[in-house]
């Protein structure tokens, strides 16, 4: 919604009428804050300013603004909080969960697609069609976006994480944001904006120049700055807020995986006397029923042997070669099962701990641990794929610093989309196999590259 500059109609202070009302929606819209918050939010003699204004689209909006920052918008009689006020009340919204290269794309205007989703050890939020739902990334609990839900959770489920899953009204660094939260330096340590200044600039976070006399200006920042990346909201302490259980880290349980196969058009004649049609997901077990069934039902069972099975004008169509259609008469029970499955599409089903499965076309990717040379000829341990398995980049980079002594990135992974990589100092195959199978309980089958781990007595 502010994706693209906006125009102001009117900016007035607010009645004392006016904000009495306030309070009162906002306590009808939010009734999780308490008394104190909701006085807190919308002060009694703080100035308090209405902006009435036209979004790009023509969306009339109402802004509320108090001490410089925008804290709440209203749309079609509908009440939203914009980030900053999430960022003091994070809890205040169902939040869901995304990667930091997404937000780029929401900040320009797209929805939240569901592919996007980070799958959370304690599963996804519970929600209805239409809620009002925080948007944050991985790594940090402060909401960068709000959105409404396009889908219940259980639907978000049952789509395998497919489609559109929140329209996005507004985001950290969209328009509406400049006309926000201000820095006093008067109450910071600084005390004077020139000793800030300088300060930055000697920590290398920002550039500054003298344009003219007396007149600086910020000309670069270094956003990628540890200062900057770092920073989180501190997590509520339990004394200043209580802790709902919901809220609070769950640990890690492995998912349940798996292997499905898919009906491809090619086999639905094989097929649709089962009940199934393209498209359908099936067990091996289920598959292996299914042929045996087909067979007994249409005096397939070859009456001299009973372990070879002749084939019909449908399995011949569906599992035989164009070479093998006049040669190929009769197979055997296995060849018959394993051409079978080889024909059907492969698919999988996830399933975390007390969440709906989630199922998926193709083959689900293992985790893939590779060794490379970076500047140097320096040896780096480099992991992807940990997001299918539930597993956020962000979390094991912390642990496997803490635990190798030894520096590690989290970067985008190349060639996949909306994935990242985790890279760690030295060959540390070790223990990242040591945190995945032993800690996490990960089979061994989902995880490659565990042999490149360095043999006893050699140097890593």
């Amino acid at each position: 919604m502010f994706a693209k500059a906006f125009r102001v109609k009117s900016n007035t202070a607010i009645k004392g009428s006016d904000r009495r009302k306030l309070r009162a929606d906002v306590t009808t819209a939010f009734p999780t804050l308490g008394t104190d918050q909701v006085s807190e939010l919308v002060p009694g003699k703080e100035e308090l300013n209405i902006v009435k204004l036209y979004a790009y689209k023509g969306d009339a909006v109402t802004v509320y603004v108090s001490g410089g920052n925008p804290i709440l918008f209203e749309l079609e009689k509908n009440l939203y909080p914009t980030v900053y006020t999430l960022w003091s009340y994070p809890d205040l919204l169902p939040t869901f969960t995304t990667w930091p290269l997404v937000l780029e794309k929401l900040v320009g205007g797209a929805d939240l697609m569901l592919p996007g989703l980070v799958m959370p050890p304690a599963g996804l939020p519970q929600v209805q069609k239409g809620d009002l739902c925080a948007i944050s990334l991985v790594g940090n609990r402060a909401p960068v976006a709000i959105g409404v839900a396009a889908m219940s959770t259980a639907e978000m489920l049952t789509s395998g994480l497919k489609g559109r899953g929140f329209s996005v009204l507004h985001t950290y660094q969209d328009h509406l944001c400049p006309e926000g939260r201000q820095l006093d330096i008067k109450k910071s340590s600084y005390k004077k904006l020139s000793k800030f200044l300088q300060q930055m600039q000697q920590e290398q976070i920002i550039q500054v120049k003298e344009l003219s006399k007396g007149v600086e200006s910020i000309v670069a920042v270094d956003w990628k700055h540890p200062r900057i990346t770092s920073f989180v909201i501190p997590e509520p302490s339990p004394t200043s807020q209580t802790i709902q259980e919901g809220s609070r880290e769950q640990p890690y349980h492995p998912p349940d995986i798996k292997p499905l196969y898919c009906v491809p058009a090619s086999m639905t004649l094989l097929f649709q006397e089962s009940g199934h049609k393209k498209g359908s997901f099936l067990e091996g077990s289920e598959v292996r029923t299914i042929i045996i069934n087909y067979a007994k039902k249409n005096d397939l069972v070859d009456a001299d042997n009973k372990n070879l099975v002749k084939l019909d004008p449908i399995l011949c169509d569906c599992i035989l070669e164009k070479n093998e259609q006049h040669t190929v008469m009769k197979l055997t029970w296995d060849s018959l099962l394993t051409r079978c499955l080889e024909k059907l599409q492969p698919a999988y089903q996830v399933t975390f701990p007390g969440q709906e499965p989630i199922v998926k076309k193709g083959k689900i990717c293992p985790i893939d641990i590779t060794l490379a040379q970076r500047a140097s000829n320096k040896k780096v341990t480099v992991v992807r794929n940990l997001e299918a398995y539930g597993l956020d980049p962000y979390s094991v980079a912390a642990i496997l610093q803490q635990r190798c002594q030894a520096s590690t990135t989290v970067t985008s992974a190349p060639g996949a989309k909306d994935s990242l990589q985790v890279q760690i100092q030295g060959n540390q195959v070790h223990h990242l196999g040591w945190l995945l199978l032993e800690e996490y309980q990960l089979p061994r089958k989902h995880i490659q590259g565990l042999e490149k781990a360095p043999k006893p007595g050699k140097k890593k």
